[in-house]
């Protein structure tokens, strides 16, 4: 049967068969929506099982955690919706504001009402607390709608002195008793959650004496008897230890990197040297992520100071950037930023440093509170909604033993730590730099903040060598469909190449390039700007190397190409396949690879990101922000958007969680028609609510017959009379633009550890007076693995990939669908068996092991 045919015959039965069961959401309850919504439920178990701790604690900034898997019984997998019956969450943003909280407290209201329980505002923060009367309200599903794309906090933050008081803190208690409220979410930064802290402690004592004061009865103080505390960190300095990466940062660092890129261009027409201040009194992460981002000549931190001659290396260092060719200087300055003295280090002292002793035209600035504001980040929404979904669970799990806990961010997990251990080693850094231990500060801010002061330093401080004999010579070439952040990758590649010594080859166009001898070798000027470029400054195509094995290895012998590092997609990973197989027939081939993912698909088995992932995210969320405008104002619409990404629905489901969409349909998880009619009846409910208007995204290839204009079609005959529907194919839009930090960031560090592991390998593979590498591991992704970047053998990834549909067989980001579907008002099961248990932590101390 030809495609046109299936759908005017399916069409029509659909049009004449509306077999619907009503729930009381207004969702289908006879149509089974489970295929689409979530993975189904785990087989029936006896009981809870421990399936063990691992053995080796990770860290999570600077918190060594040991974790421990669990597998829910079927039962507790359907207790999620009753778990908040008869109980009450109140949820404050305090201290600082940041991009991100709102999304925060959308997830906490949503995911409380959706478990039955009551969910409260508590606005202007603790005073709101403290005051109590309007400023605690209950919220409803409809009071946080449209909250998503808010910067800042739309309940309101302020400093509260009362609250720091018994006494404010005694008003603070009556008015939560009164209320019934016996939980409480917390999102701030470490100041607020010790609070917090406090009140949890002194709860009993609050309570003994209301009690005493005739002010609440003894029943109201028995329904009240214990509170439970859990924090989120909303922090744009990333300040906080514990957690990767706080709510906020991200948005800030977009701000940060977007107005870098407009001075960029200014300093260059007038050849002008800028030195920027960044926020971060204390922690110098916003200033060190955009240094990299940026491609910055130097940057001041407060936890690192610089050597006591730094203000000749840094002129020496500012004449050479000049001396290669370029026409402009990028200083960033972290506000907190002193000498080994512990005396500030100002912006304007850097200033009238550069002009008195270079007489560069500087100037100076100061990006304030312009950092804290617009529009959140993709990454920044889903955090903050994750972040809010665990928090509900960890309060209502709760009991009077638990500590409070703090819900942080592990590589793409989410953990619950100690509260206040948490702190303590927060507090413990600023102690360390008020000392001048300065190396100790370091390591407790861990292994992320680390690695990224070490690239930062050999691309920023280490002076390239002056011969061009070259040690090794390794080739870069980019392979498959351009993707942000490939440019940035080259560029690390290249010059961490040329400190180590070796002779750099930029092939163009990919293994066609190879085949063609397309080659040069790269200086350190060549790659000069590309940081911040999207595209593929390279050249870049599809073409797979089998089919060329002859001239491929012609031109590896005439170049004498000693390793390979290759930066793609699918085509990159299917391609080093290829070379593997190859090597059976053409000794060259034998030469060591590494694939480093980069793909707006982020379907490269082997790594949880893609290099270019992350901005095609945020041109979604872009353009879902101002279509959701436009829905608004003209009232009663639904648009249907056509995402990429081929078979991997990557990009579908996390930009509608971040974008706020009522669906996504993606290729992992089936659909049918019943599906299709259950999300057309739950907008009709939706249209009888105050919010009236629908999103729906749809990936590429998710299904063959059910495509974007037969959902549009079924979308406008379901929905006449009730609603309008539009459609919009997104298209190539998603594969262009500029970077965004985290694809520049994690470029550059990608391409670091490629060029440190080559150099290695070479070394290791040299017999005889030739490269020979023909072992499995030779040839490898390179890949993020929860936390860690880890190289594994191509050869040894093909089981774990669906080659028809160009996926991963097991993708970690399936496991967030639930959220969305539940964010969206969908009556379905929360598998709470993902959901993160109290880790136990223990704090590193010098000289003491992790228990």
């Amino acid at each position: 049967m030809r495609k046109e045919e299936f759908h005017l015959k399916f069409f029509m039965c659909v049009i004449q068969s509306r077999r619907l069961v009503r729930t009381s959401e207004g969702t289908a309850g006879e149509a089974s929506t489970s295929r689409m919504l979530i993975p189904k439920p785990p087989a029936k178990t006896d009981s809870l099982k421990n399936l063990g701790t691992v053995e080796d604690p990770d860290t999570v900034g600077g918190v060594p955690i040991f974790k421990t898997e669990w597998i829910m019984t079927h039962e507790e997998h359907h207790a999620a919706k009753t778990l908040g019956i008869g109980k009450a969450i109140a949820v404050l943003t305090s201290g600082g504001d940041a991009q991100g909280m709102n999304a925060a407290v959308r997830a906490v209201v949503r995911v409380g009402i959706f478990t039955g329980a009551r969910v409260f505002f508590v606005h202007e923060g603790y005073q709101g607390l403290v005051d109590g009367g309007d400023h605690i309200r209950e919220a409803t599903w409809e009071s946080v709608s449209m909250m998503l794309q808010l910067g800042g906090t739309v309940i309101g933050s302020a400093r509260c002195k009362d609250f720091r008081d018994r006494e404010g803190r005694l008003r603070a208690a009556l008015n939560l008793v009164k209320l019934g409220i016996t939980n409480l979410c917390v999102i701030g930064g470490d100041g607020s959650l010790t609070g917090a802290d406090t009140f949890r402690s002194e709860w009993s004592d609050l309570l003994s004496d209301l009690q005493k004061a005739g002010k609440i009865t003894a029943e109201e103080a028995t329904k009240s008897s214990y509170l439970n505390i859990v924090g989120l960190v909303g922090s744009i300095d990333n300040d906080f230890c514990g957690t990767d990466m706080t709510i906020g940062t991200d948005s800030a660092l977009h701000r940060i990197v977007e107005i870098v890129d407009a001075i960029t261009t200014t300093a260059q027409s007038h050849q002008r040297t800028f030195v920027l201040e960044v926020m971060g009194r204390h922690c110098g992460y916003l200033a060190l992520v955009t240094s990299l981002s940026c491609g910055a000549d130097w940057v001041f931190i407060p936890e690192c100071p610089p050597d006591d001659d730094w203000e000749e290396h840094l002129c020496r260092r500012l004449t050479e950037t000049r001396t290669r060719g370029s026409r402009l200087n990028i200083i960033i300055v972290a506000e907190g930023a002193i000498d080994k003295n512990g005396k500030p280090i100002t912006s304007e002292d850097i200033k009238n440093l550069v002009v008195k002793r270079l007489g560069y035209d500087t100037r100076v600035t100061v990006l304030g509170h312009v950092q804290r504001g617009g529009t959140p980040s993709a990454f920044d929404r889903i955090l903050g909604s994750r972040m809010g979904v665990e928090a509900v669970m960890a309060l209502l799990e709760g009991t009077p033993d638990t500590p409070a806990c703090v819900v942080s961010l592990s590589g793409n997990q989410a953990v619950r730590l100690p509260l206040m251990e948490c702190v303590q080693v927060t507090k413990d850094v600023t102690k360390a730099m008020d000392e001048k231990r300065f190396d100790e500060a370091m390591k407790l801010r861990g292994r992320s903040f680390m690695n990224n002061w070490e690239v930062y330093k050999l691309l920023a401080h280490v002076r390239p060598p002056v011969s061009k004999s070259g040690l090794h010579t390794v080739a870069v070439m980019n392979v498959g469909a351009p993707a942000a952040g490939m440019n940035a990758a080259v560029r690390s590649t290249v010059r961490i190449g040329l400190i180590q010594g070796n002779r750099v080859l930029v092939v163009h166009d990919g293994f066609e390039g190879l085949a063609k001898g397309q080659i040069e070798e790269a200086g350190w000027s060549y790659v000069g700007g590309w940081t911040g470029q999207g595209g593929s400054k390279l050249g870049t195509k599809r073409t797979l190397p089998k089919k060329n094995f002859e001239q491929i290895s012609a031109n590896i012998t005439k170049f004498n190409i000693q390793g390979l590092i290759i930066i793609g997609g699918f085509e990159a990973y299917t391609g080093g396949l290829e070379l593997m197989e190859g090597r059976k027939q053409f000794d060259e081939l034998c030469i060591p690879f590494v694939v480093i993912p980069a793909t707006v698909s982020n379907n490269v088995p082997g790594s949880d990101f893609s290099i270019g992932a992350d901005t095609a995210l945020n041109t979604i969320c872009t353009t879902c922000d101002r279509i959701k405008q436009s829905a608004a104002g003209t009232k009663r619409r639904v648009f249907i958007i056509e995402t990429m990404g081929g078979y991997c629905g990557y990009l579908a489901t996390m930009a509608g969680l971040a974008a706020g969409a009522d669906a996504a349909y993606i290729f992992e998880e089936p659909f049918t028609i019943r599906d299709l009619q259950a999300n057309v009846e739950h907008l009709v409910q939706k249209m009888k609510t105050t919010v009236k208007r629908g999103l729906v995204l749809r990936n590429e290839k998710c299904n063959e017959n059910y495509t974007t204009d037969f959902i549009f079609n079924l979308y406008s005959e379901e929905g006449k009379g009730i609603f309008d529907s539009r459609k919009n194919v997104l298209g190539h839009m998603q594969q262009g633009g500029s970077p965004t930090p985290f694809d520049r960031n994690f470029a550059t560090k990608m391409g670091a550890k490629a060029m440190n592991w080559m150099s290695g390998k070479i070394k290791e593979s040299y017999r005889n007076g030739r490269i020979f590498a023909n072992t499995p591991d030779s040839g490898c992704v390179l890949g993020m693995r929860k936390r860690a970047l880890v190289f594994q053998p191509v050869t040894e990834l093909k089981d774990q990939t669906d080659f028809e549909h160009r996926i991963p067989k097991e993708q970690w980001w399936l496991k967030l669908r639930p959220i969305l579907k539940i964010l969206a008002k969908y009556e379905i099961d929360l598998d709470t068996s993902d959901h993160a248990h109290l880790e136990h932590i223990s704090r590193k101390r010098s000289g003491e092991a992790a228990v």
